[in-house]
């Protein structure tokens, strides 16, 4: 799990939790998660350094989530602030208005983006982020 956590990225510690509950789930659950998304999501976050930290969730084939680019092409490549994604993914702001404020940004599938506060709510009350 450690090699997922990014040195100067807060959100590196939400992406780990995140990637925990996937490990947890039972083949079942991995089924039902993969299903009900079926998709790719590859963050690129940027920390108050400027520097760039990309993560993927892969909720298309694996039901994982990994330090990297995405291995096979994801449906929606987000773009925002390392403080943005612990908002999102606090609920403390939602995407929808991140995106229209201009603090996301999306590549691919923009529809398909909506579908991460879905993934994050299912994980927190798992992982009780």
């Amino acid at each position: 799990m450690s090699d997922i956590k990014e040195a100067g990225f807060k959100s590196s510690d939400i992406i780990a939790a995140l990637a925990a509950v996937f490990d947890g789930y039972n083949d079942e659950e991995k089924k039902a998660q993969i299903k009900k998304t079926n998709g790719i999501f590859e963050l690129r976050l940027k920390n108050a350094e400027g520097k760039e930290g990309i993560w993927t969730i892969d909720l298309k084939t694996t039901g994982s989530v990994y330090k990297g680019a995405a291995k096979s092409k994801p449906n929606v490549t987000i773009l925002m602030s390392d403080e943005t994604f612990q908002d999102l993914a606090a609920g403390k702001t939602d995407g929808q208005k991140a995106f229209m404020t201009g603090k996301l940004k999306t590549k691919g599938n923009m529809m398909f983006a909506t579908k991460l506060d879905g993934v994050l709510k299912a994980a927190k009350t798992k992982a009780k982020l």
